[in-house]
C-alpha cells in the first residue's frame, strides 16, 4: 500500500541533545578507517583552526538516523520497516562536528514517491548545535520495498 501523500512536508520535534564526545569521534575514524589526525588530536585539529577534535563527515549519520526513527515509527505514516532498505544519503556541512557539541536533529518528510510498487521516503536531519546555529543538514532516502506476490 503506498504511503499516503499528505505526509509531504511533516516535521517532527527535535531530538533530545546528542552531546559529541572525543572518544565516539575517535571510535568513529578507527571504525571507517580514517587515520586524519584532526579526529583524534586535539593539537592537531586546533593547528587547523578548530577549537577541538572534529568528527568525519559521516560521523552525524548516526545522529541523524536514531532522528529518523521518529518517522519510521509513525504509526499514522504506515511504512512497513521490516521491508526497508537504506537508499542514498547526503550531508551539507556549515561547520565541521566538533567535540562538546550538543547537537539536536528535526527531522522533515521532504519526499513520498512509489516506483515499482516500492515507497521511497526521503527525510531531511536538519541538525543545530545547543546555541541554534546549523551545523549540517543530512538527507535520508529509505525504500520499502513492494510486498512479494504470495
Amino acid at each position: 500500500m503506498a504511503l499516503d501523500q499528505s505526509f509531504v512536508g511533516r516535521t517532527y520535534p527535535p531530538t533530545e541533545p546528542y552531546e559529541v564526545g572525543r572518544e565516539k569521534i575517535r571510535e568513529f575514524a578507527e571504525a571507517v578507517g580514517d587515520a586524519n589526525p584532526a579526529y583524534t588530536d586535539p593539537e592537531a585539529a586546533k593547528a587547523l583552526g578548530h577549537p577541538d577534535v572534529i568528527a568525519p563527515p559521516t560521523f552525524v549519520f548516526a545522529i541523524t538516523f536514531q532522528a529518523a526513527r521518529q518517522v519510521v515509527a509513525d504509526p499514522q505514516l504506515g511504512l512497513d520497516y521490516s521491508r526497508v532498505v537504506h537508499g542514498d544519503q547526503k550531508f551539507a556541512y556549515k561547520r565541521p562536528v566538533r567535540a562538546g557539541d550538543r547537537l539536536t536533529v528535526t527531522s522533515t518528510i521532504e519526499a513520498i514517491k512509489s516506483m515499482a510498487g516500492n515507497d521511497i521516503l526521503d527525510v531531511r536531519g536538519e541538525v543545530h548545535d545547543e546555541a541554534g546555529e546549523h551545523v549540517v543538514t543530512a538527507w535520508t532516502k529509505l525504500v520499502a520495498r513492494a510486498a512479494e506476490e504470495a
